[in-house]
């Protein structure tokens, strides 16, 4: 990230922040590396996160390490080991920080990315699947994400899915000569990613396919519907897409993504979805849980890279070239403790300076003279000389 980029970036974390903060999440980080076995156990061997796209490394004690791919597994790590469980739940819990794929880099898309995300752990009541919808809908909108669209499905309890999965294999393998070669090397391991498949001749074989949303349970079904109701209450808009089946092991229920029209095929900018079964599955108790996560670059470029308002200087002091440049010092601490304040290059024209303060927008310059000193409106242009430093900073207000 550089320099001009900054301001857009930190403006959109201080809008999470605010927002998450309000909505009664609290802030939680989790190392930039875990035990890989967190990552094969909780996302899934079979996925193309763990198969293809984790930076893994071996350290001096011979443990496997990688650096963390995506953040559910953690916080589920987290609230396991921290007994989380045993205070007062659901915990709402959210996050922002840096994620690592191995994947060839593209539009908003690094190996190295920045996510915000949330979890809300210990309920299973479908206005917790409505309500973090909504607040990444809220916080899309907030960030002015263009051409922002919703899509929902949901993937049921796992003995569901996996008597969907049985009967999607054999339909896979009755057509396996019209499919993609790596769809056809993973029906056994993985076939839920045929969904998702970029290949025309396997899309052209998927839209005959049998859809897991047709084979929900009559609770599952019963939580979809409400789930759906909520949304609707709300005046969320969305899509009910049967194929999404997002690239987890994890997910149950509910499942949502939120894409953007203006970035084009790669349109994804956040989403999530219900994982019942990932706490208990990591060794702690039976825990429902819900949650999202959303990359930072791609927010920012869904809203079209607009410049987000840099902080302006409310004191710039001018710099003369001789020895009060250790006065100007001295004010400039003294002004930092209660305003934003910007000090001149010493030994740069008079001229240049003020010129400076302009680009930073300062309310007042002030210009350090031998006894006193010179404070000059920047929006009017008028001009005083202030003898005192008390006095200066009570002309200012």
């Amino acid at each position: 990230m550089l320099p001009e980029d900054a301001p857009a970036r930190l403006a959109l974390f201080g809008s999470c922040a605010s927002k998450l903060a309000s909505a009664g999440y609290d802030y939680l980080e989790t190392p930039a590396f875990e035990d890989t076995e967190l990552f094969a156990r909780g996302v899934g061997e079979a996925t193309d996160i763990v198969q293809k796209e984790m930076f893994t490394f071996e350290d001096m004690g011979g443990r496997s390490l990688t650096l963390r791919p995506e953040g559910t597994a953690p916080v589920c790590r987290a609230y396991v080991e921290h007994g989380m469980h045993k205070r007062p739940q659901p915990v709402k819990l959210w996050y922002w920080g840096p994620f690592f794929r191995h994947e060839a880099p593209q539009a908003g898309r690094f190996r190295q990315f920045t996510q915000v995300g949330s979890e809300v752990l210990g309920s299973d009541d479908p206005a917790v699947d409505a309500e973090v919808i909504a607040v990444l809908s809220d916080l899309l909108e907030a960030a002015g994400a263009r051409g922002v669209r919703l899509r929902l499905s949901s993937l049921g309890t796992a003995e569901t899915r996996r008597d969907y999965t049985e009967e999607l294999k054999a339909f896979l393998r009755e057509r396996a000569e019209s499919l993609a070669s790596d769809v056809r090397a993973r029906i056994d391991a993985n076939p839920l990613r045929a969904f998702d498949s970029s290949d025309a001749s396997t899309q052209a074989v998927m839209k005959d396919a049998p859809l897991l949303i047709h084979r929900l349970a009559g609770d599952d079904a019963q939580h979809f519907a409400e789930v759906r109701a909520l949304l609707d209450e709300a005046g969320i808009e969305y899509e009910v897409d049967p194929a999404l089946v997002r690239g987890l092991d994890y997910y149950t229920r509910t499942v949502f993504e939120f894409t953007s029209d203006a970035l084009g095929a790669q349109s994804g900018v956040g989403g999530g979805g219900r994982y019942d079964r990932l706490v208990e599955q990591l060794g702690g108790p039976a825990t429902a849980a819900i949650g999202w996560a959303a990359g930072i670059e791609r927010i920012l470029l869904a809203a079209g890279g607009a410049d987000a308002p840099r902080p302006a200087a409310d004191v710039f002091v001018a710099v003369p070239k001789d020895e009060r440049r250790r006065a100007a010092f001295v004010l400039l601490r003294r002004l930092l403790r209660d305003r934003a304040a910007v000090m001149g290059e010493p030994g740069r024209s008079m001229k240049g300076q003020m010129k400076q303060a302009d680009r930073v927008g300062a309310r007042w310059t002030v210009i350090v003279e031998e006894q006193g000193f010179e404070l000059k409106d920047m929006a009017s242009g008028e001009q005083r000389s202030v003898a005192t430093t008390d006095e200066l900073i009570e002309a200012i207000g």
